[in-house]
């Protein structure tokens, strides 16, 4: 199944810790705190295993806030963009 993941986490190390997590699972990075991919379910339980242990390294206060959302292929192609979509940084995907 196709999923997108999102993450709101204001502590940079970490933030980095989930974004290299992430690409290690073969997500791809679309926006700087966005990845979507491919996840059979083993992958996806150990996604959710793997981000369930960053946020047991968090400080308290820290937000880290991560979801994981089913779709399709077809329907994120089908996503809107404001301002339209182009490369602005080597990170970033499209």
């Amino acid at each position: 199944m196709f999923y997108v993941v999102f993450y709101d986490i204001t502590d940079s190390n970490l933030r980095q810790k989930v974004a290299s997590f992430l690409k290690s699972r073969g997500l791809r990075r679309v926006q700087l705190s966005v990845f979507v991919g491919e996840m059979n379910s083993s992958t996806l339980k150990d996604v959710k295993s793997g981000l369930s242990r960053l946020h047991r390294t968090s400080q308290e206060g820290e937000r880290f806030s991560v979801m994981i959302v089913p779709t399709t292929e077809s329907l994120f192609s089908k996503r809107v963009s404001i301002p339209s979509e182009g490369v602005e940084d080597d990170k970033v995907i499209w």
